[in-house]
């Protein structure tokens, strides 16, 4: 009896050891079943209007301006309703020293003017000593040689020549007066004209100081390059945006995806939208316009996303009480058939544009080409290649090991070498009925 007992232990103790030898978990497999397939991918996007008035800051040339007052954003507005109350502080300063201003160009004009009026009045009173002295040289240049001296005769000659050379000279002085002395004064006319024009844009920047609403809406802040939007103490410009007042009669809302997530996204896929925590609120409409390209959101993150589109009816949005500015959970539907077969996202791989899966074949595994209709963030619609019932590799060949201990997809006829690509499941809520 003794040795039979040894031989059975002896025999349980070999199982153990190739049961222990044998520890390898079992593949990750799907099989392959036809029913509905429902592919979508979801997101988050806000409600804003196609249409909105901008709002920008009173005033001109970027005058600088403090808020003191305004109302809360997301409120309901008529026309002529007051929005925001500035002050100006620096428009006041601005305004007096235009003022003063004004007052030192006048007092340069006239010191100006009685500068030219002195010295055309001294070239006047030349002019008059000039024209009585030329008088009576003429007088004795036209004298009888006889009568009197010759020297005295030549001299008053010289006198006439030299007396009219200096009348000449102080016409030309004179008329020098009148247009040196008009371009001086035209200089501070035109100064002048600046400072004036310069004043009255601060007496309208110091009136214009309240914002109103141009029709009724719905009041939005704009957010600045920092992302900060304005409030009760911040110093704002002139002509800058202040917000926008929506027309809620052409409400749209605006989702952003993730590239990887967007692929399959189109304009005409139905979306379906409702309020954060309330799906009794749903809302089952198209997108009407995607972008041509991702782009990315922010300089933190290299992450690029695809901006969308879908039109809101008036009749919900005022129905349901909705704002502008309110998020509201999206769900993009790219596929819903009502009999189909899909595969998911992490058993394909892709090579020169062709799409590959390891089907089950026995105790291996072979590698087929299959052909994708819509792809899903994280399932594909199969419209070739695979059959309902057959079994698909989920994880690489080379990781998975069959019952009996043997390299799948390695060895074995039709086993091709690891395919490469597309190696990591993309993220998102795609359904697969009957997977």
């Amino acid at each position: 009896m003794k040795p039979v007992h040894l031989r059975a232990w002896s025999v349980c103790m070999l199982a153990a050891l190739a049961a222990c030898g044998r520890d390898v978990p079992p593949p990750a497999l799907e099989t392959v079943a036809t029913g509905e397939v429902l592919l979508s991918v979801s997101g988050q996007g806000e409600l804003r209007s196609a249409k909105a008035t901008p709002l920008l800051v009173p005033g001109s040339q970027w005058a600088e301006r403090r808020l003191v007052w305004m109302l809360a954003e997301g409120s309901v507005v008529g026309k002529g309703d007051l929005l925001a109350r500035f002050s100006a502080e620096q428009g006041e300063l601005d305004l007096a020293q235009a003022l003063l201003d004004l007052q030192r160009n006048a007092l340069a004009r006239a010191a100006k003017e009685g500068e030219l009026d002195a010295g055309q009045g001294r070239v006047a009173v030349d002019l008059s000593q000039v024209g009585v002295q030329l008088g009576i040289a003429q007088r004795y240049a036209d004298a009888d040689m006889d009568a009197m001296a010759r020297n005295q005769v030549l001299d008053a000659v010289q006198d006439v020549r030299y007396l009219g050379a200096k009348r000449d000279t102080l016409q030309w002085r004179q008329g020098q007066f009148e247009r040196r002395g008009g371009a001086e004064l035209a200089v501070l006319d035109a100064q002048r004209a600046t400072i004036d024009l310069n004043a009255g844009n601060r007496r309208g920047d110091l009136e214009a100081l309240e914002l109103r609403a141009p029709h009724a809406g719905v009041l939005m802040l704009s957010a600045n390059w920092s992302g900060e939007k304005p409030g009760v103490g911040s110093t704002l410009r002139a002509g800058f945006e202040f917000g926008s007042l929506p027309d809620t009669g052409a409400m749209e809302v605006e989702l952003s995806l993730p590239q990887m997530q967007a692929q399959g996204v189109r304009v005409g896929n139905v979306v379906e939208l409702f309020p954060p925590g309330r799906p009794d609120q749903k809302l089952v409409t198209e997108l009407s316009w995607v972008a041509g390209a991702a782009k990315v959101a922010s300089r933190q993150s290299p992450v690029k996303y695809l901006s969308m589109k879908a039109p809101i009816p008036d009749a919900v949005f005022r129905r349901h009480g909705w704002v502008p500015g309110q998020m509201l959970e999206a769900r993009v539907i790219l596929l819903r058939a009502a009999e189909g077969l899909s595969v998911a996202n992490v058993a394909l791989r892709s090579e020169a544009g062709r799409h590959y899966v390891q089907v089950r074949d026995g105790a291996r595994f072979e590698r087929r080409e299959v052909r994708l209709g819509v792809r899903g963030s994280a399932r594909s619609q199969v419209v070739g290649g695979l059959r309902a019932g057959e079994q698909v590799l989920l994880v690489a060949a080379e990781d998975a090991d069959d019952e009996d201990g043997q390299d799948n997809g390695t060895t074995g006829p039709g086993a091709g070498p690891p395919p490469t690509g597309d190696t990591q499941a993309e993220q998102g809520d795609d359904q697969a009925g009957g997977a």
